[in-house]
């Protein structure tokens, strides 16, 4: 979590300035890179097409969300969390088995909600599977990585763990859904024509406003709530937050709690806009999560929203150019050159 929060005493403190909630302090390097940014963009402008802009901001609201949990989770407990992926292909997952599975022994089912490809069921089954992957989170906090932390565990250590936890996830899904291609039930469905040749599916729509409103609810909470103001603290200085009272427990729970409840939407949100599940979704899907987080700065919440909208839309103007399969790599690239340029990220702390 960004590292210029208010310190534990000062919890009771009115809200910060929007520079502050936005992590987007001022200083020449942040000013030189973001008219840098603004120069590339405006001269790229009347090369690239405005429908791959468009695109590339739906699918950034996705990675958004699933970067959002990630960098959260490192801001609280410094892990950089191999399986965040794979809570997000189960999440996926979980809410498939309610459509496909549960909703219809009770007579809820169907497809074509409005002008949305899939149905009323979806919508129901998207806050149960949040729900589901986030106690799922803190389940596993409590058994693997707890434990590791007590008894005084590196950081790769626990990223190791991390990435067993993230097979042992796939294969799970595996061994109950197999490796084949499942997707919610669906319909065909118009897409919005707008000028200049943007196309918008209602889906993506649906995903972007989704997107919205859980990231302004992630503000609304690390800005105004009480355990927002707790967790801010407990990542500046957790041995200073715990001499202050905050339970710094209740603060590691919530902090898996929200990033594995995210993680679920964005696996839902994924799965929605793919028109399919595969079990390697969330795998195929860490490259631009981590690149995201490292491009807003590794622990900013804020930043990872900036970063993920950026690759998304990188990546999605980019198949203008290359074969769409070379996507990741267009991630791939950008985290590369981030770390390479500025290792903490274009709106990280300088050492």
């Amino acid at each position: 979590m960004h590292h210029v929060s208010p310190q534990p005493q000062n919890l009771a403190e009115s809200p910060p300035s929007l520079l502050w909630r936005l992590g987007l302090t001022l200083s020449p390097n942040r000013i030189a890179a973001l008219i840098v940014a603004g120069f590339v963009i405006l001269g790229l402008m009347p090369f690239i097409k405005l429908g791959l802009v468009v695109n590339g901001l739906i699918f950034g609201s996705v990675i958004a969300l699933g970067a959002i949990g990630l960098t959260l989770v490192y801001g609280i407990l410094k892990l950089g969390n191999f399986a965040h992926g794979d809570y997000m292909a189960f999440g996926a997952y979980v809410a498939f088995f309610i459509v496909d599975g549960v909703l219809p022994r009770i007579g809820i089912e169907g497809a074509g909600l409005g002008p949305f490809t899939f149905g009323f069921p979806v919508l129901i089954a998207l806050p149960l599977s949040a729900i589901v992957v986030a106690l799922g989170a803190i389940a596993l906090d409590l058994v693997i990585y707890r434990r590791l932390r007590d008894r005084g565990a590196s950081t790769a250590i626990l990223m190791m763990a991390s990435l067993g936890v993230a097979i042992a996830i796939r294969g799970l899904v595996q061994l109950i859904w197999t490796g084949d291609t499942q997707h919610y039930p669906r319909e065909s469905r118009q897409v919005y024509h707008l000028p200049m040749d943007v196309r918008i599916p209602p889906d993506g729509v649906f995903v972007a406003v989704v997107a919205v409103i859980l990231v302004v609810g992630v503000y609304v909470l690390l800005t105004y709530t009480k355990m927002g103001k707790a967790m801010r603290a407990t990542s500046d200085n957790p041995s200073l937050a715990l001499v202050t009272g905050i339970n710094t427990k209740h603060v590691v729970w919530w902090t898996w709690g929200i990033g594995g409840a995210l993680a679920a939407v964005a696996g839902v949100l994924l799965a929605v806009v793919q028109a399919q599940l595969l079990p390697i979704m969330g795998w195929k899907f860490l490259i631009p999560l981590f690149a995201a987080v490292i491009l807003g700065g590794i622990g900013s919440p804020y930043g990872a929203l900036i970063g993920a909208l950026i690759v998304g839309v990188s990546m999605e103007v980019s198949t203008q150019w290359i074969n769409p399969s070379y996507k990741p790599a267009v991630a791939f690239a950008i985290m590369i050159g981030v770390l390479l340029a500025r290792p903490r990220g274009i709106f990280g702390e300088s050492q």
